[in-house]
């Protein structure tokens, strides 16, 4: 059973966090170990897992970025850790601000931080708002593949900003 289907939810990008919420105290109280002491240890068993799938289902969803990485693995269009490759474009979009953080690592500088950082939030807003319409209406049908790899796309570019933008903030820190 997948955590949509868990809390009876369509699987979708943006979901109803409200209702995803009371899904979660409902099964919260009819799957607390406390209220089955007296079952059997099969049952109890049976109770504690259901309760660790609430609350690691739970935890998913309620995070839009492993919302989103756990819907595109339940899909198929992720391949392993790793495997993913990035459009070539992007990567090529990416090559100024890969050469600042690597003269930002030899010779740190405040005003060349702020233009970095400033130059990853514009690219992050960009590409927030280039995908928003796909998140918002993507429905778990079989015709929106091309859907899905657009949104494959995003989380993709989007955990690739984060990388560097944490590898900026090191260098900030020192």
């Amino acid at each position: 059973m997948n955590y949509f289907e868990f809390f009876d939810l369509p699987v979708r990008f943006i979901l109803d966090e409200a209702a995803l919420k009371r899904q979660f105290y409902v099964n919260s109280k009819k799957y607390h170990p406390d209220f089955y002491t007296l079952a059997s240890e099969s049952k109890q068993a049976e109770i504690l897992e259901l309760s660790t799938l609430n609350n690691q289902a739970y935890q998913t969803l309620v995070d839009f970025d492993k919302r989103m990485k756990y819907v595109l693995e339940l899909k198929g269009a992720l391949a392993e850790e790793g495997k993913n490759k990035l459009p070539q474009a992007f990567l090529l979009e990416m090559m100024d601000i890969n050469e600042a953080l690597m003269e930002l690592e030899f010779d740190f500088e405040q005003e060349a931080y702020q233009r970095v950082l400033s130059s990853l939030e514009a690219q992050q807003s960009a590409l927030d708002a280039s995908v928003a319409s796909a998140l918002a209406t993507y429905e778990d049908l079989p015709e929106q593949t091309a859907l899905l790899d657009t949104i494959k796309n995003y989380y993709l570019k989007k955990r690739y900003l984060l990388r560097i933008k944490e590898n900026l903030n090191k260098f900030a820190s020192l």
